[in-house]
C-alpha cells in the first residue's frame, strides 16, 4: 500500500498522526477500497480506538454529528472556506437494528477486525494501519478483483440491519467500480429483504438512487432492480421501463426511467417527490420531458425558432438527449437548429403592454395579457425586427370576437 499512502496529503498525515499519539487509528471505508483497485479517493475515513471526546479534545474544532455512534467530523485547527473535512468512528461492536436503520445501541471497542465485522460488504471491510499494512479478513482484495460484490458473513443479517445496504449493493454493480455481479447468496438475501426499504427515509433512498442513475452499467443495474422486486419499492405507483438508452445524466435517466407511466408530467413529478425527495428544479425537468415524450421535431423553421426562444438551453439539451434516449432520431432537428439564425431582435417582445392598449383599446386584463403572448409567439415564428411590424399583425388576427383562452402563446410544441 506504500504506492497509495503517497497520496494522503499533508492535512491527512497530520490528522492520523495527531489520533496515533494518543490511541490507535486506522484509514477505513472507500478510501481503501479505492486504493485497492489503483483508484484515487478524496475522501479519507479514520476508525480509532479513542471516543469522541477524546477525539473532540485534539480537535477543538470537531462537530459531534454522530457522537452517540462514536462519529465526530474532525476539523483542524484553522478553518478556511474550503476546509477538508475527516469522519472519525470509535471503534464499535454493535447489537439489534430494531427500526432497520440504526444500531439500538452501540458498544465502543478496541478492536479493528471486530469493528470490520460490522461492515456491509468485504470490498468496504478493509483498512490499512499505522505500518502501511491491509488489513483484509473478508477476503475484500480478491472480490475487488474478480469483480463479485459479497456480503461480510450472513447476508440477510447485514440487510437486516440496514435497508439502505439493498440499494448501496447496487450503486456498486458498477462498471466504473469493476464490480459485476452480486454473491448468489447477497443476491437472493437483496429479493427477500427489500421490504427493509420500506423503514429507511426516502431523502436517503433518493440519495442513493441519484449516484445509481449517476454511474455505468445503468440498464442492467435497472433490470436487475426491477427483476429483484426492489425498483418497484423504491418507485411505488409509477409506471417504469429498463428499455431506453441511458446515458450519463441521471435527471435524463430517471426521465427514461419513468417514461412508461401513464400519468402526466405534474402527477409524474409529484410521485417522485414522495417517492425520492428532488429538488424542485429536477421534478420540473422531469415533468417537462414526460409530456413532450411524442413531441413533434419538425424542422419548420416558425416550430424551430419557438423551441429556441420558449425554452432555456439547458432544457433544449435535456430534450433531444431524452429523445434519443427514447430510441427517437433526432439528427435532422439538431442539424436544422444548428444553422438556425439568431432573431433579429431576440427573444424579448417588442410590443409592450402600453404599447398594445393605445393600440386596441384594451385595458389591462387576461385578455390584453393573452393578446400580447399572442403578438411574441408570431413575431418570433416570423422573426420580425419591429414594434410597427409586431403592431400590424392585429389586422389578420380575430381578437376582436374570439376568445382569449384559446390564444396561443410563445411556447413549444
Amino acid at each position: 500500500m506504500e504506492r497509495a499512502l503517497r497520496h494522503l496529503s499533508e492535512a491527512d498525515c497530520q490528522v492520523l498522526a495527531r489520533l496515533r499519539s494518543a490511541g490507535e487509528a486506522w484509514i477505513v471505508g472507500g478510501w481503501v477500497r479505492e486504493a485497492v483497485a489503483g483508484d484515487r479517493a478524496d475522501d479519507l475515513d479514520i476508525a480509532t480506538s479513542l471516543h469522541p471526546a477524546e477525539v473532540k479534545e485534539l480537535f477543538p474544532r470537531s462537530l459531534m454529528v454522530g457522537e452517540k455512534y462514536g462519529t465526530v467530523i474532525v476539523r483542524l485547527d484553522e478553518g478556511s472556506a474550503s476546509e477538508p473535512i475527516w469522519e472519525v468512528t470509535t471503534l464499535r461492536s454493535e447489537g439489534n437494528y430494531g427500526d432497520g436503520r440504526r444500531p439500538d445501541e452501540v458498544e465502543f471497542g478496541n478492536n479493528i477486525e471486530d469493528d470490520l465485522a460490522r461492515r456491509d460488504f468485504t470490498i468496504n471491510a478493509m483498512a490499512i494501519d499505522a505500518k502501511g499494512s491491509l488489513i483484509d479478513p473478508y477476503s475484500g482484495v480478491a472480490d475487488l478483483q474478480v469483480g463479485i460484490l459479497r456480503s461480510v458473513g450472513d447476508a440477510s443479517e447485514r440487510l437486516g440491519e440496514d435497508g439502505l445496504r439493498i440499494m448501496r449493493a447496487f450503486r456498486f454493480l458498477d462498471s466504473e467500480s469493476g464490480m459485476r455481479q452480486m454473491d448468489p447468496g447477497l443476491r437472493a438475501a437483496v429479493s427477500e429483504n427489500s421490504e427493509m426499504l420500506d423503514m429507511v427515509s426516502r431523502e436517503r433512498i433518493g440519495a442513493e438512487m441519484e449516484r445509481i442513475l449517476s454511474g455505468g452499467s445503468l440498464r442492467s443495474i435497472l433490470s436487475q432492480m426491477s427483476g429483484d422486486g426492489v425498483l418497484e419499492r423504491v418507485l411505488p405507483g409509477i409506471g417504469t421501463t429498463t428499455e431506453p438508452v441511458f446515458g450519463g445524466n441521471c435527471i435524463i435517466n430517471l426521465a427514461l426511467l419513468c417514461s412508461a407511466e401513464a400519468d402526466d408530467g405534474g402527477a409524474l413529478a409529484e410521485k417522485l417527490r414522495a417517492s425520492l425527495v428532488l429538488a424542485k428544479e429536477p421534478l420540473r425537468a422531469i415533468s417537462f420531458l414526460h409530456d413532450r415524450r411524442g413531441a413533434s421535431l419538425s424542422v419548420e423553421i416558425g416550430s424551430l425558432r419557438r423551441f429556441r426562444a420558449a425554452l432555456p438551453e439547458t432544457w433544449q439539451e435535456l430534450f433531444m438527449s431524452y429523445s434519443e434516449g427514447l430510441g427517437r432520431d433526432v439528427g435532422e432537428f439538431r442539424g436544422a437548429l444548428a444553422s438556425l439564425e439568431s432573431l433579429k431582435a431576440g427573444n424579448g417582445p417588442l410590443v409592450d403592454g402600453k404599447m398594445l392598449m393605445e393600440a386596441t383599446g384594451l385595458g389591462p386584463g387576461q385578455r390584453m395579457g393573452r393578446l400580447k403572448g399572442w403578438l411574441h409567439r408570431m413575431q418570433v415564428e416570423r422573426d420580425l425586427s419591429s414594434s410597427d411590424d409586431v403592431l400590424s399583425l392585429l389586422e389578420e388576427l380575430d381578437w376582436v370576437d374570439s376568445e382569449h383562452e384559446e390564444w396561443p402563446a410563445l411556447s413549444w410544441p
